[in-house]
């Protein structure tokens, strides 16, 4: 049994508006719809979306609607004032506390292996198959994790450069991710960028990189709570901190208290940050409904 996390409760304040519910297919399907779409071929038997209780309603009608009878769904809700017992959130705090938290909010939900995803990225069916197989094999409750890493060549925006998180691995762990600034192919067809250092990389189109799609099981939870009551205690007021979960598999495998197994994915990844994204994302659906990757209608 496996569980499919969506992390859903972003407000799109870059794009002008609820991603995660903007439709992207020919029959109004969103990102979010072809992801259920290939969790479920893959084998998944549940979803769990992290929203946000001012959405709630149309998110739910709509996920009721289109997911309830092909996977069980559960929703959790990342708010501002959900934090650890004892925990106040400050009156003057707006920013989300980040995907650590998001996460976190679902610890009553999820009681399964589980992958994590963001409902406005599309990952593509094989990355799902590769999810599956490793969770279905990984023991319950272990601090076995993993992630399905991308080529960069299948990340890059035609639009300028992106950022993306490097990963070095070691007989197939993961041993860092190195967060790279401004990636793009040059007129050459180079691949360049530069870190916070600015140091320059050149890099390969077969570069692995990380997309945020991690794998772990339940035991996550108990890590959960002993990084976000560190984070809350040493900088709950600062005004826009956030807590991330990269970090959060940082800590775990540089103290030997987790592995995290790359796996990797020859799909295409896109998502969508800015409006201009959308006709993009848009083409590409198309592309992939035009391939046989999907049918017309899901």
């Amino acid at each position: 049994m496996a569980t499919l996390l969506v992390l859903a409760a972003g407000m799109g304040s870059r794009y002008g508006g609820l991603k995660q519910l903007d439709p992207m297919g020919p029959n109004g399907e969103t990102i979010l719809d072809y992801s259920v779409y290939d969790a479920i071929r893959a084998g998944f038997d549940k979803v769990v979306f992290i929203i946000r209780k001012s959405f709630s309603e149309e998110f739910e009608s709509r996920a009721e609607k289109l997911y309830s009878e092909k996977i069980a769904i559960s929703y959790c809700y990342q708010e501002l004032d959900n934090l650890p017992e004892g925990i106040q959130c400050p009156e003057e705090r707006e920013k989300p506390w980040g995907t650590a938290h998001a996460i976190w909010v679902a610890k009553q939900s999820v009681t399964d292996p589980f992958a994590v995803i963001n409902a406005d990225d599309y990952y593509g069916p094989q990355a799902f198959l590769t999810a599956y197989e490793f969770l279905s094999n990984v023991a319950p409750n272990s601090s076995e994790y993993g992630m399905v890493a991308y080529q960069l060549a299948n990340t890059l925006s035609e639009h300028g450069g992106v950022n993306r998180g490097v990963v070095k691995h070691d007989d197939g762990l993961l041993q860092d991710v190195h967060e790279v600034l401004k990636i793009q192919r040059q007129a050459d067809g180079s691949i360049d960028g530069v870190d916070d250092d600015q140091v320059t990389y050149n890099l390969e189109d077969e570069t692995l990189v990380s997309m945020n799609f991690f794998l772990f099981t339940p035991s996550l939870f108990d890590h959960l709570d002993v990084f976000l009551g560190e984070f809350f205690r040493t900088r709950l007021t600062e005004e826009k901190s956030e807590s991330y979960i990269p970090a959060v598999v940082d800590t775990l495998i540089k103290s030997g208290t987790a592995t995290c197994a790359v796996k990797h994915s020859t799909d295409q990844w896109f998502g969508v940050t800015y409006p201009e994204d959308k006709p993009v994302v848009q083409a590409a659906i198309a592309q992939c409904i035009e391939n046989g990757v999907y049918p017309k209608e899901l």
